[in-house]
């Protein structure tokens, strides 16, 4: 772990610049916008290690798949989101001395992400081998007004002498991504312009094709007043620039101020795409830094007003709630139904800024309770990519839609066996995704039009996939990998199966939901889909005869065939010099333990709460989880859930705060890569779902609340069917307030009130 920012509850702020640890903290000040995003590497140069990611949504490259044996059936390619243009880059020089803080002396050095309004600042005085000292004060943001928009702000105040800087901002299309198969570069370059007010650079992805033009336009001010500086025009291969230079007084400040504007041709037609782009650079550049920061902040007040999180008495415990929403909202919005949410969003290269079933199982909730469009964009992806589903299921002999581990555009691009091939589970939770959307929202228009068809192909999948055994009478499933992906290749994992099962079943109901609400849609989905009798019988044949392991003395759910086979060792009685694991044991060892990745069993009874008696879900619970080593980052938030469910109150703190604070304390020491967003919303979903209690019961809103012993209380606002309200828990009491919307019946702790709009119901608890 690493404890390095101080607690704020709206800040995150870094004292002391640490070269040793700066791909963590490039991570942790990522920004981004749903449409790009950046890591937090430094405008002028640097010479250190660092990872100068800068990502555009939806743009991304086939890199060639590499393996050492190739199995029928692999994906020719993995996705990657590209490293593309750098257009934070600014030179800086003064007297012929390049700034390097890789090189040079710097003291005072502090990073300060403002959460609240989106802006990174960084601020540190130079120290110059003759004892020259500059302070410099370097502020950027992406805009959430208009999101091909990005803004820099570089003020400079030479502190004991007088001399001439010089400024160099450029945009670098000659860039490339670390994780690249076979080191190649992904980018060509198309066309390139500059005059004395702007200059652009467009590239193109080979392979794929897309287009990105990015212009930037700067201006130079010297104690607040725009002064006109003689320019040099730099240009090469992939490259443009100009470099500024003015003489400034001891004490004076010499600002620039740096204009971009990025636009792709996944928006806009290819012949107008470097017009639109300078169109728009020159319209921001007018609207003046002040002005674009101001309509930014506003956007992201709005956003803060329906998702904020207000904890009392635990300043980390808010510092991290905050900074997992304001990573959400900066990779995500919802407008564009045709993008979805990286695992790392926009934070760096690993898992390829593809689609996981990360979204369905761990983001939807967030996304769900705060916006209901925003929710049923991410469900019409899928739908979208239906047919490339089938496509996956038809290329490895199965029937139906097999929705792939890792996508861009519905395609399956991840090639280890263990996980393209056998965690099938994954189809489930997308259909899981469209339940949860209908029993939260009550609206059944996305299943009734889109959705029932992602359920029959998905049921027809698992109807292919199970094995029956004649002699048992049962359906199994053989050779899987279950959510605990430190067991590969198991039969019977009881998630799969008990998930398949259930699939199956709500196919079934969906279907007869939909015959007797309108039966010419339902006539027209059976004449689409060609569903026969004999198809809707073997699913309820399977759902019948499903073989569910069982440990019978115990009285759990065995977690697949042959696991309590395994030594029981707990993760208490590991030294803890071997943890995490994943980086301290071979792969074989870690195979043929008994330790848990991430929630595996436990992650079917979070999804299914009234399922499971109290009594059955603590056996399961006190069982697993002191096998589990959380070494996913999906893990921390699901058990805190499942442990607010049962009054397990310290263990839902203890995991709430390790998912909470996971990135910014470094807790599985792998965030140098990118931040965890998916889990992220995980994080949101522990205070929601699990201290809250929320959930729907016969079309109540129902809350079972409790507040964590170190907390005075917490608030929290959802969207409900068209209602709005602010939830406010504290010891003792719960305050339910709403906002909008008609009149709504509301359970707490089995006793149902009736809420309206305007009013508050305060309920002892």
């Amino acid at each position: 772990m690493i404890d390095k920012f101080l607690a704020d509850e709206w800040h995150i702020v870094e004292e002391g610049f640490a070269p040793e640890t700066n791909r963590f903290s490039e991570s942790i000040f990522s920004l981004g916008n749903e449409h790009m995003g950046l890591r937090g590497f430094f405008e002028e140069g640097y010479s250190g290690d660092s990872l100068q990611g800068t990502y555009l949504a939806g743009i991304y490259y086939p890199d060639k798949t590499r393996v050492g044996w190739w199995k029928n059936g692999y994906p020719e390619f993995f996705a990657k989101v590209v490293n593309s243009t750098n257009w934070i880059g600014i030179d800086v020089e003064t007297e012929h001395k390049k700034l390097d803080l890789a090189k040079c002396k710097v003291k005072d050095f502090k990073r300060v992400l403002n959460m609240k309004e989106g802006k990174l600042t960084r601020s540190f005085v130079w120290v110059e081998s003759d004892g020259k000292e500059t302070s410099f004060v370097i502020e950027r943001f992406l805009s959430m007004a208009e999101n091909s928009i990005a803004c820099i702000s570089m003020t400079a105040v030479p502190l004991n002498y007088s001399g001439t800087f010089s400024f160099l901002p450029y945009l670098d299309g000659d860039v490339s991504n670390e994780d690249s198969n076979y080191g190649e570069k992904f980018w060509e370059e198309v066309n390139r312009g500059m005059n004395a007010r702007h200059a652009f650079l467009t590239m193109k992805t080979k392979k794929t094709g897309f287009l990105v033009t990015t212009a930037m336009h700067a201006k130079l001010l010297v104690d607040g007043k725009e002064i006109e500086p003689a320019k040099e025009l730099l240009a090469r291969d992939k490259y443009v620039g100009y470099k500024m230079e003015y003489y400034v007084e001891k004490g004076s400040e010499i600002q620039i101020q740096k204009f971009v504007s990025v636009c792709t041709s996944r928006d806009h037609e290819e012949h107008v795409l470097e017009t639109v782009t300078v169109d728009k650079l020159v319209s921001a550049y007018c609207s003046g830094f002040e002005n674009l920061f101001e309509a930014h902040k506003r956007e992201m007040e709005k956003k803060w007003e329906d998702s904020d999180v207000v904890i009392e008495g635990d300043v980390k415990a808010q510092q991290g709630i905050r900074y997992n929403i304001f990573q959400l909202h900066q990779t995500y919005t919802g407008k564009d139904p045709r993008l979805n949410i990286g695992p790392k969003g926009f934070t760096g290269e690993k898992y390829g800024g593809s689609t996981y079933w990360d979204t369905e199982a761990f983001c939807f909730p967030f996304y769900l309770y705060t916006d209901q469009q925003v929710a049923k964009n991410l469900l019409y992806y899928r739908y979208l990519h239906l047919e490339r589903a089938k496509e996956n299921a038809a290329k490895l002999g199965f029937k139906g839609a097999l929705y792939p581990m890792v996508t861009m555009d519905g395609q399956e691009c991840h090639n280890e066996w263990e996980i393209t091939f056998e965690e099938i589970h994954r189809n489930a939770a997308i259909s899981y995704a469209i339940y949860h959307y209908t029993h939260y929202t009550g609206d059944h228009s996305y299943l009734y039009e889109y959705g029932i068809e992602v359920l029959v192909e998905i049921s027809r999948f698992w109807a292919d996939r199970v094995n029956y055994h004649p002699r048992k009478d049962q359906y199994m499933i053989l050779g899987v990998t279950g959510p605990n992906e430190y067991e590969n290749n198991v039969n019977n994992n009881w998630y799969t199966n008990t998930m398949a099962s259930w699939n199956l079943g709500y196919a079934l109901v969906s279907l007869d939901d939909i015959k007797k609400k309108d039966e010419k849609r339902y006539r027209e989905v059976i004449a689409k889909l060609r569903l026969t009798q004999d198809e809707t019988s073997k699913w309820q044949d399977i759902i019948r005869k499903m073989y569910y392991p069982y440990v019978e003395e115990l009285g759990i759910f065995e977690q697949n065939d042959g696991y309590m086979d395994k030594e029981q060792i707990l993760v208490k009685d590991l030294p803890q010099e071997v943890l995490p694991l994943n980086k301290h044991w071979s792969w074989d060892r870690i195979l043929r333990s008994c330790f848990i990745k991430q929630a595996d069993t436990l992650q079917a009874i979070y999804f299914f709460p009234t399922r499971y008696d109290v009594e059955c879900v603590k056996r399961n619970f006190d069982f697993y989880e002191p096998r589990t080593v959380h070494e996913s980052s999906l893990s921390p938030s699901i058990y805190s859930i499942v442990a607010s469910r049962i009054g397990y109150k310290e263990k839902a703190y203890e995991l709430y705060l390790r998912t909470a604070r996971l990135d910014l304390d470094d807790y599985n020491d792998d965030a140098d890569d990118g931040v965890h967003l998916t889990s992220m919303a995980g994080t949101w979903a522990s205070i929601v779902q699990g201290f809250a209690g929320m959930d729907v019961k016969d079309d109540a809103l129902v809350l079972r609340p409790s507040v964590p012993d170190q907390w005075e209380g917490y608030a929290f606002k959802i969207t409900f069917r068209g209602r709005h309200f602010k939830i406010e828990v504290r010891k003792g009491q719960v305050t339910i307030g709403q906002l909008s919307g008609e009149d709504v019946v509301v359970e707490v702790f089995d006793k149902q009130y009736t809420s309206k709009a305007g009013n508050s119901i305060a309920i002892a608890c």
